[in-house]
């Protein structure tokens, strides 16, 4: 049995397996040839409310919003055991959807997602409310609550791992969810949805409809029986969503667009540098909202980086996603790859200096870009100040540390930046200034579940990771009890 052979092409709404309302289907396409290898059921409007229903009336019922915290997290320890029982099959499947390198999908995609289920294992059992000092004959305390329906809407780039970010915390604090993946990019959150139901999680508790955003995400992002929306995706959109809810008052966490500087001072390591810029740029074939495309150097050392970069890139591993030496795979979509090409044109149009790459790789009439460096840009050019979302990295110079933050912080993104230095000092100092959800220093996507990521300015808001993202899940309710 093949990989997408063995997950179902249907929606996932209360426990069962159905088509959709309307026996839409919609194809699923192989990045790395350009081929159909399967479809799936494509979610109206009536499939969304059967989800949000079910939902609702499983949340409502207590199956497992009743549950304490340690039960539910015995759950979750077991999705976690099975995310790593199923492994080979589900880096398969994300390799075989998204593109990504298999090596990859392995050590870094199923390792993550089991990672988030089984981090947030722990903390469903540990969320404590307070007792609060008052200067009255009464006792008052704090208790989180669970905030009902979540809908959780994930994008193409990182199909598992942004789906576990979303689900685990949900669920740890006792929610119901209805999950819309990307259309492009469906079949590991359905074969998910298996793990779950095996691992316990109750009929109704996650739901998974597919179908594209402007009909099935419209419609499960308006509709009034959802008491919260996760969203990762673009920026644009995403000020749809926060439109949408915020008619409805709901309460929204979004991870957007990003565009981090990486800045590398005189006095850094070069050969740790250049591998941090290198894997910044190219991993998951620049479709990272956390990627470093824009490299900011300091002109003592700038002709020297370039020259590394220029030798180095060319040489990263670039092919089928499915040979383990492969390290760049094929964009998730022919869409994607055009709208690289058109930025790379802009450039050529603009003067710019292509370092190296800047034009498609031929194999199998998949969708492959070879990694491009990129000099000799203005700061207000678009490529710069824009998501490209692909492996295109700019590079500019610097003289001096506050021309280094003034650059990096002159975009309006603010997802993540990246520091290289050996002084230590200079490190906390520009970690400081730099307007940005998270900060490496001396390396990139150094990512775990116990630190919290998120945008700020057009970044989005909210955090994904962490006991914050838990806390994005609940309400606060307060209990005061006179003692009179």
């Amino acid at each position: 049995m093949t990989t997408f052979e063995s997950t179902p092409g249907q929606l996932f709404i209360g426990g069962r397996w159905r088509e959709a309302a309307d026996g839409a289907r919609t194809e699923v396409v192989d990045p790395s040839r350009g081929t159909v290898v399967t479809t799936v059921a494509e979610a109206g409007p009536a499939d969304v409310d059967a989800a949000v229903r079910a939902a609702r009336e499983a949340f409502d019922d207590g199956a497992w919003s009743g549950l304490s915290g340690r039960e539910r997290g015995r759950v979750l320890h077991r999705v976690a055991e099975l995310i790593r029982e199923n492994a080979d099959e589900l880096a398969a499947l994300e390799s075989l959807d998204v593109g990504k390198p298999i090596t990859l999908c392995g050590a870094v995609d199923v390792t993550n997602a089991a990672n988030d289920y089984e981090y947030y294992a722990h903390l469903a059992q540990s969320q404590d409310g307070a007792l609060r000092d008052l200067p009255m004959n009464a006792l008052a305390y704090t208790k989180r609550e669970p905030l009902g329906v979540v809908a959780a809407i994930t994008p193409f780039n990182f199909p598992l791992i942004l789906a576990g970010s979303k689900l685990a915390p949900a669920l740890a604090a006792g929610n119901t969810v209805v999950h819309k993946p990307a259309d492009e990019t469906p079949l590991s959150a359905l074969y998910m949805a298996r793990l779950l139901q095996e691992a316990g999680v109750p009929d109704g508790v996650v739901n998974v409809v597919t179908g594209s955003g402007p009909v099935a995400g419209e419609a499960l992002l308006r509709h009034r029986g959802v008491d919260k929306v996760a969203f990762t995706g673009s920026t644009a959109i995403g000020r749809h969503v926060a439109s949408v809810a915020g008619e409805a008052l709901k309460p929204v966490t979004m991870e957007l667009g990003g565009n981090a500087a990486h800045i590398v001072f005189e006095d850094a390591d070069l050969e740790k540098a250049v591998g941090a810029v290198i894997k910044g740029f190219v991993f998951n074939t620049g479709q990272f909202c956390m990627g470093g495309p824009r490299l900011l150097v300091a002109r003592s050392v700038y002709p020297t980086l370039l020259g590394i970069l220029a030798e180095a890139v060319p040489g990263v591993p670039m092919g089928d996603p499915r040979d383990p030496a492969t390290v760049i795979g094929p964009m998730a979509a022919e869409k994607h790859l055009k709208k690289v090409e058109e930025y790379v044109a802009l450039a050529r149009k603009e003067g710019a200096r292509i370092v190296c790459g800047g034009e498609r790789f031929d194999l199998d009439g998949g969708y492959y870009y070879r990694p491009t460096v990129i000099a000799d840009l203005a700061n207000d050019s678009r490529v710069i100040q824009e998501e490209i979302f692909g492996p295109v990295l700019t590079v500019q110079p610097f003289d001096d540390e506050d021309e280094a933050v003034a650059l990096a912080n002159s975009t309006p993104y603010g997802l993540a930046s990246g520091v290289q230095t050996t002084n230590l000092a200079r490190a906390h100092r520009v970690a400081d200034r730099l307007q940005a959800g998270i900060v490496w220093v001396n390396d990139w996507a150094m990512l775990d579940p116990a630190v919290p990521f998120g945008g700020v300015k057009d970044s989005g808001y909210g955090r994904e990771y962490g006991p914050e993202a838990l806390a994005g899940y609940t309400k606060v309710k307060s209990v005061v009890v006179s003692l009179d």
